[in-house]
């Protein structure tokens, strides 16, 4: 099959092993994005004061991560969707850090330092994750072909 299709077996196989990562990695912020929509009231207490109408930014908030959860999983729109993970996860750290300043509980849970240090290298991995599927930045110059070149 490899033959057929002009890609290197290792190749193929690279990019399968993306095609899984990518809907792995797109289905928690499908779900997540949802919960903003059927349990708003549990992310309102880390949307910063200063913006108003918590409710407003859960729902605004939910719209990308559903969209983008979803368009990570396609080849023809992964590096477009990565680009715009890597800024939604940027832009809602806000809300990350807003729950750390001010000590704030979600779901019934405090975080303490340390667990807010994970939280954030776990928002950086996210964000080398969605640059590694893009195939963006330091990850560019591995091959950027999409199942759809097969």
């Amino acid at each position: 099959m490899a033959e057929s299709s002009g890609m290197a077996p290792n190749t193929q196989t690279t990019q399968r092993l993306k095609q899984v990562a990518a809907v792995l990695y797109g289905l928690p912020f499908v779900v997540i994005g949802i919960q903003h929509f059927l349990d708003p009231s549990w992310f309102e207490p880390i949307v910063p004061e200063v913006l108003g109408s918590p409710r407003f930014w859960v729902l605004v908030s939910g719209v990308p991560e559903v969209g983008l959860g979803l368009a990570i999983m396609f080849p023809r729109s992964r590096k477009l969707a990565a680009m715009g993970i890597v800024a939604m996860l940027v832009v809602l750290y806000w809300a990350n850090l807003n729950m750390w300043i001010h000590d704030i509980e979600i779901g019934g849970v405090r975080l303490s330092n340390t667990g807010h240090i994970i939280r954030g290298l776990v928002q950086a991995l996210l964000i080398a994750v969605a640059l590694w599927l893009g195939a963006i930045g330091p990850f560019r110059s591995q091959p950027d072909r999409g199942i759809e070149d097969q």
